[in-house]
Formats: C-alpha cells, structure tokens, sequence
C-alpha cells in the first residue's frame, strides 16, 4: 500500500507539472482584420459584407443577410456558448405553407425543391461545433492558447490573388496534375495562360508569396514547405500502397503500384470515386442563394457510373476535391502511418529501442510502437480541431470564397458599401474574368464549386483540414526520421525506406486507372508528409471552400497543437529510457522535445530557447 500512495502522489506531481507547463505558455492576443465592422449600409447599419452569415436568410437581390440583428444574434450565441440561444437565431430563409398548410423553406432553385427525400424539398443545415472552441483539454493547449493573424482584408493585394487562385483552382479542376509535373509535363494552355494570367496580379508579381520567384506551372498550387517543391505535386503516401498482409509461399499479396494498404488483415484503397468531369455547382444565383440560406444539398453531387472502374487514383484537383469532401480529417496520416510502419521506416534517431532485439530485448509497441503513433495521430486532431472553431467562430468569422464570388456579381449593388469589390473585379483582368464568366455559359462571376452543398457550415479561416494536416504531419514527424529517402522502384513493383535517394516516384496516369513512375528529384520522408499536409488542405481549395491563407496560417497552428501536446506527454516517460523527438518545423526551425522542454536548435540567429515559440510572427504573447 505505502508503494501505492507513494504512485499515487507521483502521478498527482506529473499532472501537476503538466498543468504548469500550459500554464507557463502565457496567453495570447487575438486579433480580427476588422472587416466585420468596416462595411455599413448607407443608412448606417452593419452590413456584416464581409462576414460569414451562411444560414441566415439572405436578401434576395444583394446576397446580403437579409436582417443584421440576425447576425449580431449569431455572434452573441457563439460568445455564451449557450444552446439555448442557438435555437433562437431564424434559420433558414422565409419559411411559407406548402398544401398541406405546413411552413416549409421558401427555395428559388429546382435543386432544393426536389433534391430531398423522394424528391420533395431539401431541409435546412446547422452550424457546425460552433462552441467547440469554449471547451477545455487536460492536455496539450488550451484551444484558445494559440491564435492566427488577422485574415487578409478586402482590398488588399493579397485577398485578390487568393480569390483569382480559387477561381483558377475552379477552372483547372479537371486538368490532370501531369500539366502541373517538374519534370515538363503535360503542355497545358490553360494551365499556362493561368500561371501568366496570376503573375500579373500584384501580390505576386512582387514575389510576395513565392520567395522572389514568379509562379510557374510546377510552383502554381503547391504549399509553402521545402519538400512541396520537390518532385510530383501529389506526395507518395496519397497514391503507394505496400505488400499486403504476409506473403506465403505465393509471394506478395498486392504490389505498391496497386495502391492498397494493409490495414490490419482489411485493406485500404488509395482511389477515390471518380466525379463527374467539367459538374460545377452553385452557378446559378438561385441555387447560390439557396446554399446562403442552408439548404441542405449534401450528396447531391454527380459521379462518373461506367462499366469499367467507378474508382480512380487522385488524378486531377476535382479528384483530390473528391478526396477531401469525405475524409476523416485524419484519414491520410493514419494511412501514411501505416504505410510508414509496414515498410519498417526508421523512427526518430531520439525514440527508444531501435537496436535488434538480441541488444535492446524489449520492442517498442505500448509506447514507442505502432499502437503508441497510431493512438496520438488520431488523438491530435480533435485538439485542432477545438482550437480552429474557436478561431472561425468567436475571433475572424471570414466569408468563404462562394460569398466573395457572390460579392463580385453583385458588386454594382454593393458600390456604395464596398467599392473595393469593382476595384478587384477589374484587377482581376477581363481575360480571366471572361474565362470565369464562360463557365457553364452562365455569364457571371460565381464561383464553379465542387460540391452541391458549397461549403461546411462553419467560417472559412482557419481551415479544420489543415489545422488538422499541420497536427498530425508533426505528430508523424515527431516520430519517424524524417531525413530518410523513399526507394520505389522503376517498375513500381517495390517501396521501401532507405538511406540513399531513389531515382522514381509514383504518378497516375492522366485518367487515373493506373500508377506509373517518374524520374523525379530526392524525395524525403519529412518532405513527403509536408506535402501530404499541403494537398489535402490545398485540396479544400481545388473544392472552391477555402483561401490559400487558411491554410497556410492553419497549418503552423495545428504544429503548435502537436508540439504542446508532445511536450507535455514528454514528462510522463520513464526518464532513464532517455527519449527525445526532434522536429523540423514547416519554417524550416528544428525543435528538441526532451524531458519537458522543447528546445529550439541553436544556430547564428537563433539562440537556445524554452517553452513553445510560435511559428506565426503575428501572435503576441501578452
């Protein structure tokens, strides 16, 4: 019994300390752009232009939301946190009495009419988790320890070459990612005079995003890491499989190229349903006001029936759209990690027992194994998840980019609040606005969007997908060395991990059937999974739902998730097994986790620091 109260009284001591190391981190400011206020009818009210009011009623001619003391309701509901309040905010447009003399949602498209069930009108969505960012974890920080900059603003250089991109993202949705390769590729026209088109807007013609480089057709929608700019524009662990589950004496069960993977004794298939080609949604302003005012067009989408194959490879940006749209959030890093352990990839040099089993006589599993990555890549992600509610709902509230494309149509309704929306429109150009306009011959500057539905029902910045993305890629590389090569053979018949570089990578063919393979550059396990982390993020963009900024500024959020988390389980390990994981961030810093602390490598500019440093300049520590 003394053993046990002496155990008892340890455990109390390392919760204690953990609790202490949150609490050491300070708190932050938070800070919006300021365009929720900015914007005011000419009568004097908000006009919340700016605002994500997806939900409300709209008003039929200006897109706007019909009643501001609607959305002054929805922010006070987000504040208390309070259910209550929530049902008491009008959702849904008008509703009026069908023949049956029951109030039913007033819809203007035929696809709300008659996309419910057994073809009557669609119901309304809800928010989404909008108090999630008022709970509270016993590990890792707080979900309002860490913070984002204020969003890019209406008028600035850097919104309009988001909204060009989203829209470019639109109209290459269905251009094979071989047009994108580093290695020449695919001559595209449109892909070129999209690149041409980009760098003659401000933001990047002054190299603001790119480093001093101008886009090309290589760099156009890649992420903002190192390892994004190597080699194919799809990581390797979104389109290889492995060998299966044993072998026997028939030999291997599947090969890599057939882009299976063992998921026990089941298996996971890396292809996704294969969308139907040049299908937007959202292009009529019917059907865009019907989305505004939540009608709930979810599984409406159209996909490709042949007798061949309903399931491809991610070929193209609506595939990798596709991908995103049902995902488990987490679901491309539990694949990467067990596709990593499978193919018996190294962990971090500072993870214990790595020596054969004749030195070391224990193997990790319980904690330092399979089962110990597996747990914490899943466990990170609802953190991220907690964290960027509390950023879109109580602190920026940004529109998504289907209102800004709304704005755009109606902006000579909305000259005299917001005059900046002529400003961009003819900053845009009228070559690439005409490109816009000619989508499905419906002349106007909505944005083509991927999904029936538009987008979730909650802000726009941060992302949750990459918030998400930047959780569990540092969890993984937290874990597993991430300076080691892939090795895939010519033939795609082998993957391995290895010291020496591999001369091939996995690309799908232009229609997706198949995985072939190219000569590419050095492809690292760390730069694999930063670009994992930016396609599936920057895939919420191909789908239209998403800046380029939600999810650059996401990404470094969830890295800070997973970096606190690690810490603080970091003192619960036995300290004679003498552990550390060494990280390097998506800037480039490389971390220490040990005992505790996370310390920054010292170099000539970066002194040896403690505690958390925040990756993002913007956040302040009060």
């Amino acid at each position: 019994m003394k053993d046990q109260k002496k155990r008892r009284d340890l455990a109390l001591e390392k919760r204690t300390e953990a609790a202490q190391i949150a609490f050491d981190r300070g708190y932050l400011h938070h800070q919006s752009n300021g365009d929720e206020s900015r914007f005011q009818h000419p009568h004097g009210m908000k006009s919340f232009l700016m605002s994500y009011t997806k939900g409300l009623c709209h008003d039929e001619d200006t897109g706007l939301v019909k009643d501001p003391n609607h959305y002054l309701s929805f922010v006070k509901a987000i504040e208390s946190g309070d259910p209550w309040e929530f049902e008491n905010i009008p959702l849904g447009p008008v509703c009026v009495p069908d023949n049956n003399n029951q109030l039913v949602p007033e819809w203007k498209s035929q696809k709300a009419l008659g996309g419910g069930a057994n073809g009557g009108r669609v119901e309304v969505r809800a928010w989404e988790s909008a108090g999630a960012g008022l709970t509270f974890d016993t590990e890792g920080p707080d979900a309002q320890a860490v913070t984002m900059p204020p969003a890019p603003a209406l008028g600035s250089d850097e919104l309009t070459a988001e909204m060009a991109e989203v829209y470019a993202h639109a109209l290459l949705r269905d251009v094979p990612f071989s047009a994108f390769s580093s290695n020449g590729g695919v001559n595209n026209n449109e892909v070129n005079q999209t690149v041409t088109q980009l760098n003659a807007l401000p933001w990047f013609a002054d190299n603001k995003r790119t480093g001093g480089r101008a886009l090309t057709k290589n760099s156009i929608f890649r992420g903002i890491t190192d390892g994004d700019h190597v080699g194919p524009y799809l990581s390797q662990f979104i389109l290889a499989g492995n060998t299966g589950l044993n072998g026997g004496e028939k030999g291997t069960e599947f090969s890599p190229k057939d882009g299976k993977i063992n998921f026990g004794a089941q298996t996971i298939d890396q292809r996704v349903r294969a969308a139907k080609e040049n299908e937007n949604y959202m292009r009529t302003w019917e059907e865009w006001l019907d989305v505004q005012n939540g009608a709930d067009l979810r599984g409406l989408e159209v996909y490709d029936i042949s007798p061949q194959e309903t399931r491809k490879f991610i070929a193209t940006g609506r595939d990798l759209a596709t991908y995103v749209h049902y995902d488990a959030l987490y679901q491309a890093y539990l694949n990467a990690c067990l596709l990593l352990l499978s193919l018996g990839a190294p962990f971090d040099p500072g993870i214990p027992f790595q020596q054969p089993d004749r030195i070391d006589h224990q193997q990790g599993f319980a904690h330092w194994g399979g089962p110990h990555i597996l747990t914490l890549v899943t466990e990170v992600a609802t953190r991220a998840l907690k964290a960027v509610r509390y950023q879109k709902f109580n602190i920026h509230r940004r529109i998504r980019p289907e209102v800004l494309g709304a704005r755009l149509e109606k902006r000579d309704e909305l000259a005299l609040i917001a005059p900046e929306l002529e400003k961009i429109f003819n900053d845009l150009g009228t070559a690439f606005t005409n490109r816009v306009m000619d989508v499905d011959d419906n002349e106007n500057m909505l944005l083509p969007m991927a999904f029936c539905e538009g987008s979730p029902m909650h802000p726009s910045y941060g992302a949750g997908h990459a918030t998400v993305a930047g959780a569990c890629v540092t969890i993984l590389k937290a874990f597993f060395d991430c300076d080691k090569y892939l090795n895939i053979s010519e033939d795609g018949e082998s993957f391995s991990i290895s010291d020496t570089p591999g001369e091939f990578a996995f690309v799908p063919n232009s229609s997706g059937t198949a995985l072939e393979t190219e000569k590419t550059g050095n492809l690292t396990v760390g730069g694999e999974l930063n670009k994992l982390a930016a396609n599936i993020s920057i895939g919420r963009n191909w789908a239209g739902v998403h800046f380029f900024s939600d999810y650059e500024q996401s990404i470094y959020m969830g890295e800070e998730i997973a970096i606190g988390l690690l810490q603080e389980q970091s003192i619960t390990y036995n300290p004679l097994e003498r552990a550390s994981m060494t990280i390097k961030r998506f800037n480039g810093n490389i971390v220490k986790i040990k005992e505790g602390q996370v310390i920054e490598m010292p170099s000539e500019s970066q002194p040896l620091l403690t505690g958390i440093v925040n990756a993002n300049p913007y956040a302040t520590i009060a």
